[in-house]
């Protein structure tokens, strides 16, 4: 199974933190760009609440992570990495009081990669049409 998102160490070291301070539960949302431009969001449950519009990308530090549906339409041929960075984090999301950002990097997947995503999506759907 090709994963859609990864984290790097940073990343799952500063998630780490986070469930220390706000308890083990936490979901990320890569933001569409209205207000944080392009970001990787941590939220408690409930903050936002993910529906028919979302997608499930995988996990990242145990922390599922979502995107909206027409962001991972254009960004479906990438692997997203989620990295940190010294700086504000977002707006909205937990790890700004810590003087940290997570940061989204991606690499484009290999055609291999794309075949087994697309093999992936075609048995989701027939699945999902019963």
């Amino acid at each position: 199974m090709v994963e859609k998102v990864i984290a790097t160490a940073a990343a799952v070291e500063l998630i780490e933190v986070l469930k220390t301070k706000h308890g083990p539960e936490l979901m990320f949302h890569q933001s569409g760009g209205c207000c944080d431009g392009s970001a990787a969001n941590c939220y408690l449950p409930g903050e936002i609440t993910m529906g028919a519009g979302d997608v499930w990308l995988g996990e990242i530090g145990g922390c599922g992570f979502y995107i909206g549906k027409a962001q991972y339409a254009l960004w479906r041929h990438t692997q997203l990495i989620i990295d940190v960075i010294d700086g504000q984090g977002g707006t909205f999301s937990l790890e700004g009081p810590e003087g940290k950002a997570f940061l989204t990097r991606s690499r484009v997947f290999t055609e291999a990669e794309m075949a087994e995503l697309d093999a992936e999506d075609r048995a989701a759907d027939r699945t999902s049409n019963r």
